[in-house]
């Protein structure tokens, strides 16, 4: 089922979501509702509390870019994740543009760690130790940060209002 996204001003946006005490039928489906509603709008990630509710849980698709540009793309990488956090983070940063489904119409520069080892719960409730680097880690770093009710436009350093034309083209949200 496809899910509202709530937008700013929507106060959940800035809420620091619960922590889900178990892994349950219910919270599976949620899960897959968010699924359903990032693919939809199209995002590479979404938190719960972009679809209104105020809990730690985030999805993300990743599709790894291939180096040569003749080959067939890599088949993507579904990320469903209860009670997620950063253990670890390299010391380096880098700047990269960031949209949101949450903030339509405007992207931002935002600096994230490089990498980053994040620790939570699968779908099925079983632990999950994830690194990721590069863009993979800006969109971890970007979901989790809805859960603690920080938004992107928190940390940008310059802000981009988007004209149609990039809408459709460059813009990647989480």
């Amino acid at each position: 089922m496809i899910l509202p996204v709530r937008t700013i001003p929507d106060p959940v946006l800035r809420q620091k979501a619960r922590n889900v005490s178990r892994v349950t039928d219910k919270t599976r489906e949620l899960l897959q509702n968010m699924v359903e509603t990032m693919r939809d709008e199209p995002g590479v990630g979404l938190a719960a509390p972009q679809v209104g509710i105020s809990e730690r849980l985030i999805v993300v698709e990743y599709t790894e870019e291939s180096e040569d540009s003749g080959a067939a793309k890599k088949p993507s990488r579904l990320y469903q994740l209860v009670n997620p956090e950063i253990v670890r983070h390299s010391r380096d940063t880098v700047e990269g543009n960031e949209g949101c489904l949450s903030i339509p119409g405007y992207l931002g520069t935002v600096d994230r760690y490089r990498q980053v080892t994040i620790k939570g719960l699968n779908q099925y409730g079983d632990p999950v130790r994830i690194k990721a680097s590069d863009w993979l880690a800006r969109v971890f770093q970007h979901e989790i940060d809805h859960l603690d009710g920080v938004l992107y436009i928190d940390r940008a350093s310059e802000m981009f209002e988007l004209v149609e034309e990039q809408e459709e083209t460059e813009a990647v949200q989480a």
